[in-house]
């Protein structure tokens, strides 16, 4: 399947490699893999948890691996999350999967993992510390891909941007995508931004909030999980729905299917897929095996068309998002395709 133009119909097929003889120099059963993650309030970090369970348990069946544990901070603090992975570096894992509140401020805590010998493999909220490894889409050009598919539908004048949250890697570099792509096409002006955190319920409050102070606005950027609390709010003002990009969940896309079915709407939908925490613990269990793994790693970004979004919408559960769950050969042949 071509990853580039997502249909999510791989899920289960992904697992099934998992009963091919595994392929590692070094034998990992003893190993213990823990999954550290800042935030779990929304859908794509619910899909993203419930995909490491699903993976990690059938590779503890075969026994790839002892343990893979994952933890969740109840606050979104880097403070926090610091302290999560010190008590992990305690407990002996040998590799800490991490997706972060901070790409910064984790990484004294991170520089003490990797100095007691543990792999640290981080991913979509990535850190810089040269020590980690980092997995994430290009998530600057999933913020110009929304303003390059405005301007491909013809529409001109002012943009709404809703943010996710402040201080994480994915929120400043979608951010960096979106304001670098209408810097390059006057056409476009950004008249109102908020901080929507990736949730509907706060997207929706927060353009409410906005609204009655903006003038007539022809397109939505967004950066997932905020596009239906959007379209809400615009319709609660009585104000005209503009094209909002969407982010690949499923109520979005099932407000879609609604809209376009009613009166021919039209819009683009993309995120990083929420198994991208599956294909991080193949990453940290292939390196604990001895492959030799590139740092830095992209993987490609998951698109729903006007096109494919009847099938998108089939495959994707209720309250879940669009998705894509690794297997151990997937991982093993992306690496080697990197290299």
């Amino acid at each position: 399947m071509n990853r580039t133009t997502l249909v999510p119909v791989a899920l289960a097929a992904s697992l099934l490699a998992l009963s091919a003889s595994p392929s590692f120099a070094v034998d990992t059963t003893s190993k213990k893999i823990a999954l550290s993650n800042n935030f779990a309030g929304n859908s794509w970090r619910q899909a993203m948890l419930k995909s490491w369970d699903k993976v990690t348990k059938e590779a503890l069946a075969k026994k790839v691996v002892a343990q893979a544990p994952s933890f969740t901070t109840s606050e979104n603090q880097a403070t926090e999350q610091a302290a999560q992975i010190q008590n992990m570096i305690l407990q002996g894992f040998d590799a800490i999967v991490v997706n972060a509140a901070s790409p910064t401020a984790l990484n004294g805590a991170i520089k003490q993992a990797c100095d007691a010998g543990i792999v640290v493999v981080s991913f979509d909220g990535i850190v810089t510390e040269p020590c980690a490894y980092r997995i994430a889409v290009d998530f600057k050009q999933l913020g110009a891909m929304q303003v390059d598919y405005f301007a491909k539908r013809g529409l001109k004048g002012n943009l709404l941007e809703i943010r996710g949250i402040a201080g994480v890697f994915v929120d400043d570099e979608i951010h960096a995508g979106i304001t670098g792509a209408v810097a390059k096409r006057p056409e476009y002006k950004i008249v109102g931004s908020v901080h929507g955190n990736w949730t509907q319920t706060v997207a929706q409050k927060e353009v409410s909030a906005i609204l009655s102070t903006l003038p007539p606005v022809v397109a939505v950027a967004t950066q997932g999980g905020d596009g239906y609390g959007a379209a809400q709010a615009f319709k609660a003002a009585g104000r005209a729905t503009p094209v909002i990009f969407m982010g690949n969940r499923q109520d979005e896309l099932a407000w879609w299917k609604e809209q376009r079915d009613a009166n021919k709407y039209e819009t683009m939908s993309a995120s990083i897929a929420p198994g991208a925490s599956t294909f991080a613990f193949w990453v940290a269990q292939q390196i604990l095996s001895g492959a030799k793994v590139p740092k830095d790693m992209k993987l490609p970004i998951s698109v729903v068309t006007q096109d494919t979004l009847d099938a998108a919408l089939k495959a994707t559960e209720v309250g879940s998002v669009v998705n894509v769950e690794y297997s151990q050969k997937e991982v093993i042949d992306f690496i080697a395709k990197a290299k």
